[in-house]
């Protein structure tokens, strides 16, 4: 499973193991999955697709801006503004 959290300045908005995280990153969308390598990106506006299981529905989630941290601890989202 894939650690993952949402933060905005103002407050956590989510920390939760899931099994996938699709960002809209500025230079595309990319898939986010355990053990991914490290990595960091600015996003744009969009929708992070959130997966709970392989093969159930995504969660979607409009964000405006921010960045993406993959790292060895999971995927972290700092989002200008969610919803």
């Amino acid at each position: 499973m894939l650690h993952f959290e949402l933060v905005t300045p103002e407050k956590l908005v989510r920390s939760d193991d899931v099994y996938m995280v699709v960002v809209p990153g500025t230079e595309g969308d990319f898939g986010v999955l355990a053990g991914h390598a490290p990595a960091m990106s600015t996003i744009r506006d969009g929708s992070l697709h959130i997966y709970k299981t392989d093969k159930g529905e995504p969660e979607m989630l409009p964000i405006r801006g921010g960045f993406a941290e993959v790292n060895a601890r999971g995927l972290t989202i700092l989002a200008e503004q969610v919803g």
